[in-house]
């Protein structure tokens, strides 16, 4: 079997036919070599080796060469200048093809210059087994040529970081875009990261205030993942939710605007990776906080008020609103798997109690003589009114809070004062036991528990924020928040003393 080699850098046609007819002449030698090598003499004393199959040891790579046409031979195979007795092969490794090494350049330079064939290769180094060094043949690398780059180098290349000018990425609908919100921890939460939490305090100072929201915003929720402290959640009126770093920088790090209408309620999950809201475009979603997709979106056919996750199974949530109907939903299959049905004109909020088998709701319904169907206590499984009979004074109750700890559960009131229920039946109310000193005036002023259940913390129709004892109702505390109505006042998890608030204006305000 012969092969020839052909050179594509011939100067003009005289020399052309010269190297043709120095080809014509070439004799084939097979023999010389082993019998998975072709030997071809070129110009009487160069000798071009071909190897199949080489010894790995026998290998020596030379330097960065351009490469002739793979027309003239076969392109797993390498040719090396061999002189006199002595025969150097040269194959193509997975290395060599890494670093893109083209072939033929030692043979053209051989040709071309005034260096012979043996200064040429004394110039070259003899092994690469230590490794490819970029900067000996940068005189080398072709123009035009791109080196290559790693597909994890790509793919983080191809992420854009936020900088003071673009301070939020906005996600609407279907649009995904990468981002590392649930895998960086914030410097100020890791010390407190596998410690038993510290007995609850009240915030003195103001720590930062949050703006962008351009209408009021009804709720603000810190993570409840421990490692994910300083991520906190608010949904606005203005049809959209966002996700901010409430311990540190303070910058908005997601706006989600998959709703057409304004955000009345948004909660995590308990893994802190998705996000239930409900809107008054009639539609609950579950969103993915990272890429901003939408798991599922599901149409209630009423303004949804109110969205709470089942506690023992998370892929079942209830929406409730403008409407006398509960409904719940399942997730995984999105579709609806129960309905509770009361005569009421809408739902303002809902509460599952300890375990999930039953559940209150709280409704704008109140009769002449008693408001007996202000709180309705339900079984999950069944759909069943459990009571009725809870509360009996006439007043509408806009938000719920159930005890960290103990058997209880508090309601807001529009009475200006909070009472305090027994969560097991027959949910009695403590008559002697009220978190007065705050007003509600028919906003949907919100409570909640501290991690420990020892302070009740409430929202204010003045701006104010309320800080109550749980056990003997004495108010421990009072910050003059907002200017307009205070809306939520979110208690940090993790972070001793560190609360967030939001009010009416659409303003947000971390307090430490």
């Amino acid at each position: 079997m012969s092969s020839l080699v052909a050179y594509e850098d011939s100067e003009s046609e005289d020399e052309s036919v010269a190297e043709t007819d120095k080809k014509a002449s070439a004799s084939v030698q097979i023999g010389s070599c082993e019998e998975n090598q072709e030997t071809v003499t070129c110009n009487n004393s160069e000798v071009a080796c071909f190897i199949n199959d080489p010894d790995p040891t026998l290998l020596e790579y030379y330097g960065t060469v351009s490469e002739p046409s793979r027309s003239t031979h076969r392109p797993h195979l390498q040719p090396q200048r061999c002189f006199g007795s002595e025969m150097k092969y040269y194959s193509r490794t997975a290395q060599d093809k890494h670093f893109g090494f083209p072939v033929g350049h030692l043979s053209l330079s051989a040709m071309q210059g005034n260096i012979s064939p043996l200064q040429t290769v004394s110039h070259m180094p003899q092994s690469f087994s230590n490794g490819f060094n970029p900067a000996k043949r940068q005189d080398a690398v072709l123009s035009g040529v791109r080196p290559y780059i790693p597909k994890r180098q790509r793919v983080a290349s191809s992420v854009k970081t936020m900088d003071s000018d673009h301070p939020a990425e906005q996600i609407s609908g279907n649009q995904s875009n990468e981002g590392h919100i649930l895998s960086e921890v914030s410097a100020i939460v890791k010390p407190y990261l596998g410690h038993k939490p510290s007995a609850a305090s009240t915030p003195r100072r103001l720590l930062m205030s949050l703006g962008g929201h351009q209408g009021p915003v009804n709720t603000v929720q810190w993570c409840p993942v421990p490692h994910l402290g300083h991520l906190l959640l608010s949904a606005s009126m203005d049809k959209t939710f966002k996700v901010w770093d409430g311990a540190e920088s303070g910058r908005c790090l997601r706006v989600y605007t998959c709703h057409s209408g304004a955000v009345r309620d948004a909660c995590w999950t308990p893994c802190g990776r998705h996000l239930l809201t409900g809107s008054f475009d009639n539609t609950a979603a579950i969103t993915d906080v990272e890429t901003g997709q939408q798991i599922v979106k599901l149409d209630n056919q009423f303004k949804v008020m109110c969205t709470v996750l089942h506690p023992s199974n998370p892929d079942v949530f209830l929406c409730g609103g403008y409407s006398s109907a509960v409904k719940a939903w399942d997730s995984r299959s999105s579709k609806m798997v129960k309905v509770y049905k009361a005569g009421i004109q809408q739902t303002l909020d809902i509460l599952f109690l300890r375990g999930g088998v039953d559940f209150i709701t709280s409704s704008d319904c109140v009769s002449r003589d008693s408001a007996d169907r202000t709180l309705i206590a339900w079984d999950y499984e069944t759909t069943a009114k459990v009571s009725n009979q809870i509360y009996h004074e006439r007043y509408t109750c806009p938000s719920l809070a159930l005890h960290p700890l103990k058997e209880s559960f508090v309601a807001q009131t529009n009475g200006n004062y909070m009472a305090v229920f027994s969560s097991q039946q027959p949910y009695r109310m403590n008559k002697r036991r009220r978190y007065e000193g705050h007003k509600v005036e028919g906003y949907a002023v919100q409570c909640e528990f501290s991690l420990d259940g020892t302070i009740l913390a409430s929202g204010s129709s003045t701006g104010f924020a309320h800080f109550y004892d749980y056990h003997n109702a004495r108010m421990l505390h009072t910050l003059s928040a907002h200017s307009q109505p205070c809306l939520c006042v979110s208690q940090n998890p993790v972070l001793p003393a560190t609360v967030a608030t939001c009010d009416w204006a659409g303003e947000i305000k971390i307090w430490h």
